[in-house]
């Protein structure tokens, strides 16, 4: 029963595809695989298992197809297992999901026999993302910092320093107001926008002046982000 089956089995796997076509359809997936995982990093963060998962994902998207071979019930089987992966999944970065599908429609080229077709699609795609990111394409025009300033709590930080940021600043909004030290210190949380960031040592001469030389902090505006 056992041989029977595997006979059958392999008999219709065989006659769907040769060794010759299979080994050359993978290798065109792990070389494309490796490309993108490439791009992926270029000036980017990221962590080793991801890059080595993408770099392997379209070899497995490409065996899933040439497996199911038009066969319309296996097809809606093998979707929807794959569908349950991304609730074991941490949810990732735009950047990674995009790496995510165009590692998997090149699978899905390679996996029909399309291999020329992937290695342009890769080519492209790999390209523009790298032009994109040597371009600084999307990223903002506007100097925003995230502010935090420490006051003693006789001070009363309402309108206190409205004057300095009218001055060096375009907008500010405060976001949050908490005490710290067993209440006796403040702690202002602002986002803002310099005028001038060449200035911006100097805002943070006048602000120390202000809050009695107490701590100051100004930097990047955190992006929270979970890796996959």
């Amino acid at each position: 029963m056992l041989d029977s089956l595997l006979g059958s089995v392999l008999s219709t796997v065989t006659s769907t595809f040769s060794i010759t076509s299979f080994l050359m359809c993978t290798l065109a997936s792990l070389v494309l695989g490796a490309v993108i995982a490439a791009a992926h990093m270029f000036r980017g963060t990221y962590t080793k298992s991801f890059v080595v998962t993408l770099a392997l994902l379209p070899a497995v998207v490409q065996m899933v197809i040439m497996l199911v071979n038009g066969n319309l019930g296996a097809g809606v089987a093998v979707a929807g297992a794959f569908s349950l992966v991304r609730f074991r999944s941490a949810p990732g970065t735009a950047k990674e999901i995009c790496s995510i599908f165009l590692a998997m429609a090149v699978g899905l080229a390679t996996g029909m026999g399309y291999l020329g077709v992937a290695a342009l699609f890769t080519a492209i795609l790999c390209l523009v993302s790298v032009a994109y990111t040597l371009t600084g394409f999307g990223e903002g025009k506007q100097a925003e910092k995230d502010l935090k300033i420490t006051i003693p709590e006789s001070l009363d930080y309402t309108g206190m320093f409205e004057d300095l940021f009218d001055r060096y600043t375009r907008s500010h909004e405060l976001l949050s107001v908490r005490t710290t030290d067993m209440g006796s210190l403040y702690k202002l949380h602002y986002r803002i926008v310099l005028k001038d960031v060449s200035k911006e040592k100097e805002f943070m001469d006048e602000l120390r002046c202000r809050n009695g030389n107490l701590e100051i902090s100004c930097g990047r505006v955190a992006v929270s982000r979970e890796d996959l």
